[in-house]
């Protein structure tokens, strides 16, 4: 009976072992399993979570290089846009230049009417060389002035003084020869007008004038003298001029006065015809 008890009280112990042991190891598995799938959840929260980090940076560099080529393209448009507007005021200045030019050269013509024109005078206190300025403006011509090496002083043009420079060389010819600085023109042949100016001096031409008209070809200019005076007329100081070259065409000349008006020789030089 005793032996019995403890026969089956062993087999409960041997049970109840195995099945503690059964429970310990399915919870070990359990655990195991538990753990894997915990580990593999993960494992796919990572790869979602890199998957999701690839896609936005795929679309913030999509979107970075859709925003960098429309800037491409705006500076684009605006270079071209600048580059035409450029070249489309360069090429109205160029117009406008042009046709200043174009003016110019017309309004030029038009008030010279006379080709190449030159402008010579011998100016002894400033009235001729005056007159010599409104000339050349008016016909857009050169000027050349006369200039003595031996330049005449206020008292030298006192007339009324029986002893100074002019007195003396009005009494005697021979001292009449006025050594120029120069007498030649450059581009003489160049020209086709040729005003000559000059004060009158007891009625005739001042002689330092002679030297250049003595020393020129006037071979094919027309030439048109022209003097300033007080008083005097122009009188014969053209025609003398005239036989002393001996060459060229020589016009009817025009005396002004002191001081004389700009529009007076204006009106004179168109009247001209040339």
């Amino acid at each position: 009976m005793k032996c019995s008890m403890v026969s089956n009280m062993a087999s409960d112990w041997e049970k109840e072992g195995w099945l503690k042991a059964g429970l310990t190891m399915q919870l070990i598995f359990g655990k195991e399993t538990w753990d894997r799938q915990n580990d593999n959840k993960k494992t796919e929260r990572k790869v979602m979570i890199m998957k999701a980090k690839k896609l936005l940076s795929m679309i913030l560099i999509g979107a970075a290089s859709v925003s960098l080529l429309a800037g491409c393209g705006s500076n684009t448009s605006d270079t071209q846009a600048d580059s035409e507007d450029a070249a489309q005021t360069e090429s109205s200045d160029n117009t406008a230049q042009a046709d200043e030019q174009e003016s110019a050269e017309d309004n030029e013509d038009s008030s010279s009417g006379s080709g190449n024109a030159l402008v010579v005078y011998y100016s002894a206190t400033g009235n001729t060389e005056e007159v010599a300025n409104y000339i050349a403006d008016t016909t857009g011509g050169d000027l050349f002035e006369l200039e003595p090496v031996e330049p005449y002083t206020d008292d030298d043009l006192n007339w009324s003084d029986d002893n100074s420079r002019v007195s003396q060389e009005h009494e005697d010819e021979s001292l009449r020869d006025v050594e120029l600085v120069s007498t030649d023109v450059e581009n003489w042949d160049s020209y086709d007008t040729v005003f000559i100016g000059y004060p009158i001096w007891w009625g005739i031409a001042a002689w330092p004038v002679d030297s250049f008209v003595e020393n020129n070809d006037f071979t094919g200019k027309t030439v048109i003298p022209f003097c300033t005076s007080a008083s005097s007329g122009i009188g014969d100081s053209g025609q003398l001029l005239e036989e002393m070259a001996g060459t060229g065409d020589w016009q009817e000349g025009e005396r002004f006065r002191s001081g004389a008006d700009e529009a007076d020789v204006q009106e004179w030089v168109n009247g001209l015809g040339l």
